[in-house]
């Protein structure tokens, strides 16, 4: 991987982070397009810049993260990852298979934004918060 390569991939994570769609799958598919090769490097390379943007966002919302008086906040995040955690170990052979098939990760964000604009329909015609 060259550092220009570094660069395209950390603009891509930097730009679908904060979207609701989904910063991994657009690495995968910026990956063969700008010519890297899917090595032990290239998949730690991309494990980290998550792990920066992750990181990003704890420190933009550090004072919601650290104000321990508040335990529903903890308590929310703890019943929140466990089910990532307990789907993320019973399925990861499946999920890292899926992972490397570009097809189905394109199938899953097609389906992905459909079920987002029946949503988004849904809660603008149903649900009136102001």
């Amino acid at each position: 991987m060259t550092i220009i390569q570094a660069i395209i991939l950390a603009v891509v994570e930097g730009l679908t982070e904060f979207l609701p769609v989904s910063s991994t799958a657009h690495m995968k598919f910026t990956n063969p397009v700008i010519g890297v090769v899917s090595t032990p490097f290239s998949d730690m390379f991309e494990i980290v810049i998550q792990l920066a943007a992750i990181l990003a966002v704890v420190v933009i919302y550090y004072k919601k993260f650290f104000d321990f008086s508040r335990i529903n906040f903890y308590i929310k995040l703890i019943v929140a990852v466990i089910p990532a955690l307990v789907f993320g170990f019973l399925l990861k052979k499946h999920i890292d298979s899926a992972l490397g098939n570009l097809y189905f990760i394109a199938g899953v964000m097609i389906g992905g934004g459909i079920l987002f604009l029946f949503v988004d329909k849904w809660f603008t015609n149903h649900i009136k918060l102001f």
